[in-house]
């Protein structure tokens, strides 16, 4: 009986030598099933290393492109201005925007003056004259700079802002000037000159009465120019790049071209793993160039998917309509939480628009302005540029100054271009006389319904379009529901 027992235990020692020599062998080789990567005594196969390299630079490659977006669409910005003979320093633009200047969810409520400063060679003064002028400065990578004229320090009074290049180690007046920092040697200041009135002629001279001169005058110093861009197009936008290895060729001008910004050390180094690093030329091989390439149309759609299917609860204006925010911070320029900063409200305001500052995305009654973006009509689907859809917005529009909506091709997030040559209907233009009942109709479509030819913009069959309706100077009934827009309704 003992020899029985003894060869029992026997046995179910040897079965548990067996299954403990299983497992280790197991975890001597080891395939996980979802990333397939396959490890021999712990060590990589040559498949596993190449496969977990690849995996790993796709994954940084496409976070770092939604990072440095902004960026490259700056770039865009710079870029589309050297086009056109707008030179830093020495020439700047007015312009009463068309279709035909391609540039993210411009607009044509009121004239614009591109202004490209460089401070390369030291600090730069705008100076600003007293009136209705919005303008605004941003650094390459879309940072904030300032705001001047109406929504800065000056109050729309006029001031003298000076504009420090970064690092800067020079002395600084101590009185007379409002002064910024810049974070980068390339910057736009962007004016908007508010057309009071309907006058537009009076609010593009407006634009150029503003001076831009250098802290400290070279002997050799001339004035700016002033070229009238009207009628002449221009595309500053990285559209023709964003799919592409010339996102990151362009990418890579701008880190070779520019001082480092301190905050985006972290994000630096993340494209240093992928060849860009600044003083060295940027060669990817074969490999490296595939992965950027399929990194930048992967990346692109999820920030057109952010863009035009956000899930966030807080893009809702309200909650009966189809009215969505555009942007979804609005308690500074920098997309910043108590926290941190809202990457996911930066990408989706970005692939959209340029420029960010805290008087453009304030939600505050009688002071600056707030849009609204539509993508659907009423029974939720996106809207189509084969379809003709009614909008009926009650009036008065609660805006203290103007408002408008402008209607955007959704492929290339500018103003639709079609033979009509606009996009845009404006209380101060084309609706000046049609309101004056308790509403108003607006139509969008291939064809205009009869008799609705003032009230119609025209779109295109097999193209997405979508609208930014803009109040400037919004009153209490933009903010506590009293007053909201219809939603667009197909007309059958």
């Amino acid at each position: 009986m003992k020899r029985i027992v003894y060869l029992f235990f026997l046995y179910l020692a040897l079965i548990g030598c067996k299954k403990e020599t299983e497992n280790t062998k197991y975890t001597d080789r080891t395939i996980d099933s979802v990333s397939d990567y396959e490890f021999v005594g712990g060590y990589p196969t040559e498949a596993t290393i190449k496969k977990a390299y690849d995996d790993a630079d796709l994954a940084r490659a496409i976070q770092a492109y939604k990072f440095f977006y902004p960026t490259v669409s700056g770039e865009g910005l710079v870029k589309g201005n050297d086009s056109i003979k707008i030179v830093p320093n020495k020439s700047f633009g007015t312009l009463d925007t068309k279709p035909g200047q391609i540039g993210f969810t411009l607009n044509s409520d009121t004239p614009y003056g591109p202004i490209p400063i460089d401070l390369s060679k030291g600090p730069m003064i705008i100076d600003i004259p007293k009136g209705p002028l919005i303008v605004v400065a941003m650094d390459v990578n879309q940072r904030w700079v300032a705001d001047m004229g109406i929504p800065g320090p000056d109050a729309g009074n006029g001031g003298k802002h000076l504009l420090l290049p970064p690092n800067y180690k020079g002395s600084v007046p101590v009185s007379g000037y409002h002064v910024w920092k810049s974070s980068s040697n390339n910057l736009t200041v962007g004016i908007r000159s508010l057309p009071v009135g309907g006058d537009v002629k009076a609010a593009m001279e407006r634009i150029k009465t503003i001076k831009v001169y250098p802290l400290n005058k070279p002997s050799d110093w001339k004035e700016p120019a002033w070229i009238e861009l009207t009628d002449k197009p221009q595309n500053t936008t990285p559209v023709a790049w964003e799919t592409n290895i010339k996102y990151w060729e362009n990418l890579n001008d701008v880190i070779q071209r520019e001082p480092a910004y301190d905050g985006y050390r972290n994000y630096y180094g993340e494209l240093a793993v992928l060849g860009i690093k600044k003083g060295q030329p940027f060669k990817p091989d074969a490999r490296l160039k595939a992965i950027l390439q399929k990194a930048a149309k992967i990346a692109n759609a999820q920030m057109r998917v952010q863009s035009f299917a956000d899930r966030r609860p807080d893009r809702v204006v309200w909650k009966d309509r189809q009215w969505e925010w555009v942007a979804l911070r609005f308690e500074d320029g920098d997309f910043n939480t108590a926290d941190y900063v809202d990457l996911d409200g930066r990408e989706t305001w970005f692939y959209q628009a340029i420029g960010a500052s805290p008087s453009m995305f304030r939600r505050k009654e009688g002071g600056g302005s707030l849009y609204w973006l539509g993508l659907k009509d009423n029974n939720g689907k996106y809207v189509d540029g084969g379809k003709t859809y009614k909008l009926t917005v009650p009036t008065p529009v609660p805006a203290k100054l103007f408002w408008s909506i402008t209607i955007y091709d959704a492929q290339t997030r500018s103003q639709v271009i079609t033979d009509q040559n606009k996009a845009a209907l404006r209380s101060l233009f084309e609706l000046k006389d049609k309101i004056g009942g308790q509403s108003v109709d607006l139509y969008f479509g291939p064809k205009a319904p009869e008799g609705k030819e003032g009230q119609w913009i025209k779109t295109l069959p097999n193209r997405g379009w979508f609208a930014y309706i803009r109040i400037y100077g919004p009153e209490a009934g933009a903010f506590n529901g009293s007053w909201k827009p219809g939603d667009f309704e197909e007309v059958k």
